[in-house]
């Protein structure tokens, strides 16, 4: 509905859709962060591991 400043069917205002993309948002044991300190952890253990052998 054009010049509308409030929804017709709600009665709000439109703004859009709120500012970033909260579903695709990890946490936890799955985070960027989490999962760069598994890995390196990971890493160390293989070459402590592999150094003791020898």
């Amino acid at each position: 509905m054009k010049g509308r400043k409030r929804c017709r069917m709600h009665g709000g205002t439109n703004p859009g859709a709120p500012e970033g993309n909260r579903n695709a948002w990890k946490h936890g044991a799955r985070s960027g962060e989490a999962m760069d300190m598994n890995n390196r952890i990971r890493r160390l253990a293989f070459l402590v591991s592999s150094n003791s052998l020898e």
